[in-house]
């Protein structure tokens, strides 16, 4: 897999502990399918650590923003994401990549439906953001779960996407607050089948968030009686 040297070019808060970092791709041949991940390591990090200077980051731009890398991820208190915020703007990584099989399948004749945790929405707001500029056929529903209106990363750009292409819909949801424009609650399976309607067995699903969270939800679609082949999960942990 071919690797890239390239320089960090923005970074910025997009919700609470949580940042994006753009990194400048222009002049390299770098390409991957929406939902598919790179491997990043910093060289000469201010912070180490036993876990290395490498980490996994899903990408949450879309394949059309040939210039541009974007990854996002919640802050925690960890050498190489202490690094990443600290290390100065044109500091020089490697991007390796891409990775995974976490895409939008090409069979638009089932629903697409996202299931995302907090952090988990990077893939899938790279491939709703990919299905509505190349105005796909595929019909998505995106149930997105956040603690607070805070936690929740990207809503006014989903919100935009809803209005750019009519097959994608998006309902967020909060668990520990109540505001207009959200739901209140925990997603589960009766949650689903009532945004999904029926056949909701006739659907392809995607789970991104915490494991945790991944593993109820499967739990969950599998108490519905979604079979095995339709569902695809992505894991994010905590480094």
């Amino acid at each position: 897999m071919p690797k890239y040297n390239v320089k960090l070019k923005k970074r910025e808060q997009v919700a609470r502990d949580t940042m994006a970092f753009w990194f400048d791709m222009s002049g390299t041949e770098f390409s991957f399918r929406a939902g598919q991940f790179v491997d990043i390591t910093l060289e000469n990090p201010p912070h180490t650590d036993a876990e290395g200077n490498t980490r996994g980051f899903s990408i949450a731009s879309s394949p059309n923003d040939r210039d541009e890398l974007l990854i996002t991820t919640r802050m925690r208190n960890t050498a190489f994401k202490n690094s990443l915020k600290e290390v100065p703007l044109g500091t020089q990584v490697l991007v390796d990549g891409p990775y995974g099989n976490f895409t939008l399948k090409k069979d638009a004749s089932k629903l697409a439906v996202m299931i995302a945790g907090g952090i988990g929405i990077t893939p899938m707001l790279s491939m709703i953001t990919y299905a509505a500029e190349n105005r796909l056929e595929n019909r998505i529903l995106l149930l997105y779960s956040n603690k607070t209106a805070e936690d929740a990363a990207f809503v006014s750009r989903l919100r935009e996407l809803e209005r750019l292409n009519k097959n994608f819909r998006m309902v967020a949801v909060l668990t520990r607050e109540a505001l207009q424009g959200y739901e209140n609650g925990h997603i589960t399976g009766e949650t689903i089948k009532a945004h999904v309607g029926e056949p909701f067995k006739n659907a392809v699903y995607y789970v991104s968030g915490p494991p945790a969270m991944v593993s109820e939800m499967r739990k969950a679609l599998e108490g519905i009686g979604i079979s095995e082949d339709d569902i695809n999960t992505e894991e994010f942990s905590g480094y």
